[in-house]
């Protein structure tokens, strides 16, 4: 599924030192080489692997190339899947695995959700690996929940025969919609497994804060009131 017109052709390697540049080059030629410094800045890299999960990348880039400030749907399953989070456990997940795990793959926001794009396959495999530790559907986890985890949030998994929309390749900041947190910069970018995004939820929940309120069993003592030292009373 992709929303661009088909062509008859697919970009293929060389295709553009054999035939001349592709019909896309234009919108790739706005863009940066490297991201440098910005995180959330699309490069021509990864507009181009952005462009290889439809089936004709010619015509995804000849759409960016003409539209490059409207977002884009693009199919899951052949070069990413996407894991689907709410913003905040979302972000969590980002700081685990950017300052404890391997890092991320590109990741966006979309209607108040993050989008985590992912190695193809885990949407199939995730919600299955939760289920078998027990944290997913609300199940307490094996072994017992530990005081102060919060559990896994509900998480929609996009693989095969899904679609997601991913942000533009040019965003004003002023602008609403989706956007990018951490942008593809390469053709080849590393995809976080289900294995590793297994470990960031449960390093989330472990991680929950704890609520510090209690019930006092006695009220509190009236600051102004006489206090006795009655060890002393006989």
């Amino acid at each position: 599924m992709s929303a661009w017109l088909p062509d008859e052709t697919t970009l293929q390697r060389g295709d553009s030192s054999r035939r001349g540049a592709h019909r896309g080059a234009g919108v790739l030629a706005v863009l940066p080489d490297q991201a440098a410094n910005r995180t959330a800045q699309i490069t021509a890299a990864g507009a181009a692997w952005l462009a290889g999960a439809t089936a004709y990348p010619r015509s995804t880039l000849t759409q960016w190339e003409t539209r490059p400030a409207s977002p884009g749907v693009l199919p899951c399953g052949s070069a990413f899947d996407v894991v689907n989070v709410p913003t905040l456990f979302g972000r969590r997940m980002l700081e685990h695995l950017w300052s404890d795990g391997p890092g991320s793959g590109p990741v966006a926001t979309h209607r108040g959700r993050m989008l985590l794009f992912c190695s193809p396959g885990t949407a199939q495999r995730l919600p299955s690996l939760l289920d078998w530790e027990e944290w997913g559907g609300g199940l307490e986890p094996r072994g017992g929940r530990a005081e102060g985890d919060a559990g896994v949030p509900p998480l929609l998994c996009h693989g095969t025969g899904d679609a997601v929309t991913v942000p533009p390749l040019t965003c004003d900041s002023a602008a609403s919609g989706p956007r990018w947190v951490v942008a593809p910069d390469t053709r080849t970018p590393w995809l976080p497994g289900p294995d590793v995004l297994l470990w960031a939820c449960v390093r989330v929940t472990r991680s929950a804060p704890v609520s510090t309120a209690r019930n006092p069993i006695f009220p509190t003592a009236d600051p102004d009131a006489n206090v006795y030292d009655v060890s002393r009373r006989r």
